[in-house]
């Protein structure tokens, strides 16, 4: 048996013609519905989602007799109402944002200059000292430009904020709502003999 000698290229070259005549909105719709994970945990999400009638019911809050039930109170509340309290999560991301006008600023920056790039190369390629940039190379010029108006802008508290924020919300609402198959433990009280 001979065994037949396969020729393989690897000299580098990849076709990238039908991903630059794409859109930006298409190259968007092709990356996060492209991957099959994440069009079933999208599609998770969505369908985890309980009434928000139900999540903000102020008559299921009460405070737990004991601190004993808190822990299974927490994990019970949390895989019930996660995908809620990712949308709680979402909001503070776009309070935070909207509510900083430098942060808006920078991020409007650093997108509009994305979008000028994408759009500048759909005609004809950028080229520095004779060598051709690559879009990907584009995007990490600008991102690496934009990092210290970022900085300036104060993203960096804004993470932590909403990081804050959120695990603080979050939790208030997950130690004080009252699952439905949780009845509140009844008090033994021993009489003296």
């Amino acid at each position: 048996m001979e065994k037949e000698a396969t020729k393989v290229d690897i000299d580098g070259n990849i076709d990238t013609s039908a991903f630059e005549n794409q859109t930006l909105k298409q190259r968007i719709m092709a990356l996060s519905l492209s991957n099959a994970t994440a069009r079933e945990w999208f599609a998770k999400t969505r369908d985890g989602i309980r009434p928000w009638g139900e999540f903000i019911n102020t008559g299921r809050f009460q405070t737990p007799k004991s601190v004993a039930p808190m822990p299974k109170r927490i994990i019970k509340n949390i895989e019930h109402f996660q995908s809620n309290y990712l949308f709680v999560f979402i909001g503070l991301v776009v309070f935070c944002i909207l509510t900083s006008p430098m942060l808006l600023i920078a991020i409007a920056a650093c997108l509009g200059a994305c979008y000028i790039i994408s759009l500048k190369n759909r005609d004809n390629k950028l080229k520095i000292m004779g060598r051709e940039l690559s879009l990907a190379q584009q995007y990490g010029a600008v991102g690496l430009c934009s990092f210290p108006l970022f900085w300036l802008a104060g993203a960096g508290s804004a993470v932590f904020w909403v990081i804050g924020a959120s695990f603080f919300v979050i939790m208030l609402h997950a130690s004080f709502y009252t699952p439905g198959d949780e009845g509140e433990p009844f008090d033994l009280e021993m009489e003296p003999v």
